[in-house]
């Protein structure tokens, strides 16, 4: 009976011995038994996908799961949390000021994205409490992982979502009408919470619009009053409104309205 060593030793050589284009052209399944033999372990099933055959053992299912998450992270980002709301009522306050670029995209992207992360935290923590613990411990699989961590999430989007637009959707998708929350599928309820979301965005937006409209409109009235019809409005309405956005500090007064609105 060969000792344990010689079994690697003579898979080194026979993989030696393989010229190189032959290992270029040929399928690795062909390679799989010599590898197996070489590491001391037996080859797994293989995970056939397009393009792409990896061993359908955890690790590998993993890496998988993770890219896909990592690709779809933008659309997460924007569609199942408060990430646009927020976004849509800086742009409405900076066009208000009448700043075009202070503060600057990045500036105001980046304080949107802490303040999701602020708002969804406590959903982040439902869910690795739910579904990832379970998950790493082996007690749930990975479609119950999922099944898992849609659930705080969900509940977070319905809190949100206005009763017609999850109406609009359920009617569009010809289902039947549900009994309860639970049974509104996840296709009814982003769609829903991102049409809820823009307006209640717009709205908030509209109503930051009018203090500074009004001091457009009384700028605008005395300087055409006092016939300096040459110098635009705009010249003098602008330090006014930033004066006085600064006078009541408006950055604390905006935050703190956006965060009350998401029962804070």
């Amino acid at each position: 009976m060969p000792s344990p060593l010689q079994v690697p030793v003579e898979a080194l050589q026979a993989l030696l011995y393989v010229p190189m284009h032959a290992l270029a052209l040929a399928p690795m399944q062909h390679f799989m038994p010599l590898l197996a033999a070489f590491s001391g372990a037996t080859p797994g099933p293989i995970l056939q996908l397009p393009g792409l055959s990896v061993r359908g053992d955890s690790s590998s299912i993993t890496i998988i799961l993770l890219l896909t998450v990592l690709t779809l992270l933008p659309s997460i980002l924007l569609t199942m949390t408060p990430f646009v709301r927020i976004l849509i009522i800086f742009h409405f306050l900076r066009q208000a000021l009448g700043t075009q670029t202070a503060p600057s995209n990045q500036t105001l992207i980046g304080l949107a994205l802490f303040l999701t992360y602020f708002i969804m935290q406590p959903v982040g923590i439902a869910v690795h409490t739910q579904a990832i613990i379970p998950f790493e411990h082996g007690k749930v699989t990975t479609l119950e992982a999922l099944d898992l961590a849609s659930g705080p999430v969900r509940n977070f989007m319905l809190s949100y979502a206005r009763e017609k637009d999850l109406a609009l959707f359920v009617e569009m998708s010809r289902s039947p009408r549900p009994q309860n929350a639970d049974e509104i599928p996840m296709r009814v309820v982003i769609p829903a919470y991102i049409l809820s979301e823009l307006k209640t965005g717009f709205q908030i937006g509209a109503v930051l619009f009018l203090p500074f409209l009004v001091i457009d409109l009384v700028t605008a009235s005395v300087t055409t009053s006092i016939g300096m019809l040459q110098l635009p409005p705009v010249v003098i309405s602008t330090p006014l409104k930033i004066l006085l956005f600064v006078v009541v500090d408006g950055w604390n007064l905006v935050v703190g309205s956006m965060l009350r609105s998401f029962h804070y």
